[in-house]
């Protein structure tokens, strides 16, 4: 697989899955390049500051875990009977 193309399928991949983590051997099988290819595309994109590295040596998108979540609407369902006039 042409280095570009490998770089284009890992970077799809981690796009689609939010929260993905790979390790260097799970990424080879994925992309089913040789190991020493694999890890300069994994290297490529953690230096494009796309992927870093975690404490245990899995690959993950830069931004997970940073980008704000947005938070669901709350609301009050017995709003309604406390308004409610006595005749």
């Amino acid at each position: 697989m042409p280095h570009k193309a490998m770089l284009k399928r890992i970077r799809a991949e981690y796009l689609d899955m939010p929260g993905l983590r790979l390790t260097l051997e799970q990424a080879q099988r994925l992309c089913g390049v040789e190991r020493a290819l694999c890890e300069m595309g994994l290297d490529a994109l953690v230096d494009e500051k796309f992927l870093c590295v975690k404490s245990d040596g899995a690959y993950a998108r830069m931004t997970d875990g940073d980008v704000p979540r947005p938070r669901p609407a709350k609301t009050d369902l017995g709003a309604e009977k406390r308004f409610v006039k006595a005749s």
